[in-house]
């Protein structure tokens, strides 16, 4: 009996997710079958996931196509309607084993239960973040603490995939972390959809700050501990606190940014604007002078004009980002943008976007040449390629021990890499 084939498309927390479905459909006796596990985040990313379907259809003609992730979530009846689709499956089903054991039982199991199996997931009060241990490479492992979001971004869809913000209680992650640092994981990445609200639905309503703190007093053995995504608004004390005094907290945060100008800030109904962006930046800097900035930023939402645009620009240098994430702004049926008069053009929104990425590639040029004779602390992922603390890839001639942690100066830098 052949074992089913995954495919996953979108961001990290669905990656860990598959891994989680792969377990479940193992345990369950699944033999046969395509899983699908797609992405909402952009009307891109749906289209996507149809050709995805379309082409797996083609190479597994004779396989049942299970459809989950986020796009089946918000638009089943989509993925129901194509012939090429057997089953679509809800966000939190496809975490539960009574899904997958029911799936298994048989060729025939279409014919006795729903195509679709898609629940309410604003009923959700549980997230399923401890259901694996060691997803990611050898070096680095990534753990869930942290499900849905309880905010309204005009422009974004994921709530309504996700559900409400669930967060897994720091006992449980932290006796996973545990676990991973006796596997030998040097690395452990916090992930969720919306990470700095994490607490807000324990008991005491703990911050991210606490979690952090406390991950670091308990696993003193976990070499590195680094935060995905962070709303950079909702940082709270404790979480200032770990970044200015936690050596095995990594330099590097990843931002929910979205623009750069106030106006459109508020019609995205974001909870920041431009100044506390940069005043963010700058104070954690103070606190860690080597910390580096990812951000996620939105070329062309609706009725953004060559000013408004402007500020995003210079909200790169303002800053002083180094890992740009550009989306250009897509319209999702269903959302309070998509419903905004006054869309951007799409030639216009393509070419701003290429000139965010632009300023991009602009600040990694700079950030790599600032290295240069620079010692660093570098996590192997395999044995020719490491990240430094700050997330900057380091290639090797010689081969490294994969998973170690290796003391080397920079000697250049090529492309997105530096050399050592």
């Amino acid at each position: 009996m052949s074992a089913p084939k995954f495919t996953t498309l979108g961001c990290r927390l669905n990656a860990y997710e598959t891994e989680a479905m792969k377990e479940l459909s193992q345990q369950a006796g699944l033999g046969n079958a395509v899983v699908v596990n797609t992405c909402a985040v952009t009307a891109e990313a749906v289209r996507k996931a149809r050709q995805e379907i379309r082409k797996l259809r083609r190479e597994n003609p004779e396989a049942p196509i299970i459809v989950t992730g986020c796009a089946a979530q918000t638009e089943p009846e989509t993925f129901a309607a194509m012939e090429e689709v057997t089953r679509v499956i809800g966000n939190t089903e496809k975490m539960q084993a009574e899904t997958w054991n029911e799936i298994a039982k048989g060729p025939d199991f279409i014919g006795t239960t729903e195509k679709v199996q898609v629940d309410d997931i604003m009923s959700v009060t549980e997230t399923a973040g401890h259901l694996i241990d060691g997803f990611g490479t050898r070096s680095r492992a990534y753990v869930q603490v942290q499900n849905g979001c309880d905010h309204r971004c005009t422009f974004c869809i994921i709530p309504y995939g996700r559900g409400n913000s669930r967060s897994v209680p720091a006992g449980v992650v932290i006796d996973q972390i545990k676990r991973l640092v006796d596997k030998g994981y040097n690395e452990v990445v916090l992930t969720g959809v919306d990470l700095t609200s994490w607490g807000a639905d324990l008991p005491a309503t703990p911050r991210l700050g606490d979690l952090v703190m406390r991950i670091l007093k308990l696993v003193p053995d976990l070499p590195r501990l680094r935060i995905s995504s962070i709303d950079s608004i909702e940082a709270d004390e404790n979480l200032m606190q770990a970044i200015a005094t936690e050596p095995r907290l990594m330099p590097h945060l990843h931002l929910s940014l979205q623009h750069g100008d106030d106006l459109i800030l508020k019609r995205m109904a974001r909870r920041h604007l431009r100044d506390d962006a940069i005043a963010f930046c700058e104070e954690a800097r103070r606190l860690r002078p080597e910390m580096t900035f990812g951000a996620d930023i939105i070329a062309g939402f609706p009725t953004e004009t060559d000013a408004h645009f402007e500020n995003s620009l210079k909200l790169v240098t303002d800053c002083d980002l180094t890992w740009l994430h550009v989306f250009p702004y897509s319209k999702r049926d269903g959302t309070p943008a998509a419903r905004i008069p006054n869309q951007v053009n799409g030639s216009v929104i393509k070419e701003r976007a290429a000139r965010l990425r632009a300023a991009g590639d602009v600040q990694v040029s700079r950030h790599l040449a600032s290295q240069i004779g620079k010692t660093h602390r570098i996590l192997m992922e395999n044995p020719h390629m490491g990240r430094t603390e700050q997330f900057t890839e380091v290639a090797f001639a010689a081969a490294q021990s994969e998973g170690s942690i290796v003391t080397a100066a920079i000697t250049g830098h090529r492309s997105t890499q530096l050399t050592a």
